[in-house]
C-alpha cells in the first residue's frame, strides 16, 4: 500500500496489488481506515468464491 498527499493536501492511499483500489481521507488515520474498508469489500466476492485474494506484484527501481 502507498500513502501520499494529493495536490489539495488530502491523504491518498492505494493498494497496487488490487487493481484500482484507491481511497482518501482528511487524516492519515481516516485514510488508512478507508483503504482497509475498500480492500475488505473488494476481497469479499473472490473469497466467497474460493478465488485467490492476491496477485503477484514486483517493485522495480528506475534510475534517471
Amino acid at each position: 500500500m502507498t500513502l501520499d498527499r494529493d495536490e489539495d493536501g488530502a491523504r491518498v492511499a492505494e493498494c497496487p496489488s488490487i487493481s484500482g483500489r484507491v481511497s482518501q481521507g482528511s487524516s492519515r488515520d481516516a485514510t488508512l481506515a478507508n483503504i482497509q474498508e475498500t480492500i475488505a469489500a473488494c476481497l469479499e466476492v473472490p473469497a466467497g468464491r474460493g478465488m485467490p485474494l492476491t496477485v503477484e506484484t514486483r517493485e522495480i527501481e528506475v534510475a534517471f
